[in-house]
């Protein structure tokens, strides 16, 4: 099996081919796809930190910058036992791609440490923080990479790298950090951010297949965040959520679920009422299947016995590319997540300006420039999706490659 950085760079081979035509010199061209194959730069140092009983631990730490041709690097920071540097290159590879097809001047950046951190407590949680921020200060900054939360890692912790960042350089730079409370410049509507530019894509999608919200029916894997509030808000503009589910298990009602009332059961509980297994919902008659939770779900095993007219990717990577090849034979339109979920990535965007300016946006604003942003978004690629008769997903990575190679040539770095 191929390894993540391996099928990352495969993505960009592929949409070469289909990008060659489009550019007279041939040489340039190949030279600039030579060069999105690796990062720009990457970093890697072991961090050590004093544990509360005394004891010095060290942890493997990365950071991988893409490329910035469109603009500064921007990325997430995982802590997680799994962060490798195959994965950190792929992801900062595939953040290029979703700031590009979003249209937001960034490129992509991703980071991590080697850690488990429900092992730590939360004094040393906080040493990690600041040991990680003091790692990338050097090659971080509001103007050249911009870090964000991401698997394990939340508002509380961009605060202490923050403070470490800021001390170091010795002077407020709240924009160099996305994902930040509140309190320290986050921006509202951050929260909920990813679930509703996925909402706003599903609408777009039902307005170019003339389909009306209260006939679609949607089965969602996940009620975590995104999973959440892509439900919560999918429902409230009128869609009809029958399914959704947990890591064990879910829950299905063909008349429609109350999210609110289902996630309140699985906090006061610790877990959903189940009726269904995660397998069966991703296998229900469903007008819109919506993988929001974990990568590889939709496999060559199960690709066959979808039912669903759509998928809509709100995870990273749910549908393996031998399942798409499945699915798009089956004529099941498959939105990747690249367009899906950069919501998030979107409003981390609209905090940056918001800290450069030094002034903040009401919450409407921000729903406002995201729905006006991910529709362009979606808008772009259906138009390549309709000339080019070709899936949404290399579409999508069509519009990404040209944006970033124009800009590299424009340039003259190739």
């Amino acid at each position: 099996m191929a390894s993540f950085f391996a099928s990352a760079k495969k993505q960009i081979d592929d949409i070469a081919i289909l990008l060659w035509d489009e550019y007279s010199e041939k040489d340039r061209f190949d030279k600039a796809i030579n060069l999105l194959k690796t990062p720009q730069h990457f970093y890697q140092k072991k961090i050590s930190i004093t544990l509360d009983n005394g004891q010095k631990k060290s942890f493997l730490a990365f950071r991988s910058q893409h490329n910035d041709a469109r603009g500064p690097f921007k990325g997430g920071i995982r802590f997680h036992p799994n962060v490798s540097q195959d994965e950190v290159k792929a992801l900062s590879i595939l953040m290029t791609l979703k700031c590009a097809v979003a249209g937001i001047p960034f490129g992509g950046s991703k980071g991590g440490v080697v850690i488990d951190p429900a092992k730590l407590s939360q004094s040393e949680l906080k040493k990690l923080a600041q040991a990680y921020a003091g790692f990338i200060t050097p090659y971080i900054g509001q103007w050249r990479d911009i870090p964000a939360p991401d698997v394990n890692t939340d508002g509380q912790i961009m605060a202490w790298m923050l403070e470490t960042f800021e001390k170091k350089i010795n002077r407020h730079e709240p924009a160099t950090f996305t994902g930040k409370p509140v309190a320290l410049g986050g921006s509202l509507g951050r929260i909920e951010a990813t679930g509703q530019g996925g909402v706003y894509v599903l609408k777009v999608l039902a307005e170019s297949k003339k389909l009306k919200a209260k006939n679609m029916k949607l089965a969602v894997q996940g009620i975590g965040n995104v999973g959440y509030w892509f439900a919560k808000l999918a429902q409230k503009a009128g869609f009809k959520v029958i399914a959704i589910s947990d890591s064990s298990g879910g829950i299905s009602n063909p008349k429609g679920l109350n999210i609110d009332k289902i996630l309140k059961i699985k906090n006061e509980k610790g877990k959903l009422y189940k009726n269904i297994t995660n397998v069966e919902l991703l296998e229900l008659p469903v007008d819109v299947l919506v993988p929001a939770a974990f990568e590889g779900v939709i496999n060559k095993e199960n690709a066959g016995r979808l039912k669903a007219k759509v998928v809509l990717e709100m995870a990273n990577g749910p549908t393996t590319p031998e399942a798409e090849e499945v699915l798009i034979k089956k004529k099941i339109d498959v939105i990747p997540d690249i367009l899906a979920n950069s919501g998030g990535v979107t409003v981390s965007y609209f905090e940056w300006v918001q800290n450069l300016h030094g002034y903040a946006w009401t919450k409407e604003k921000v729903n406002q420039e995201l729905k006006k942003t991910i529709t362009r978004a979606f808008d772009d690629i259906n138009k390549i999706v309709r000339e080019k008769k070709i899936s949404f997903r290399k579409a999508a990575n069509y519009l990404a490659l040209k944006r970033i190679i124009d800009a590299m040539m424009l340039r003259g770095r190739v």
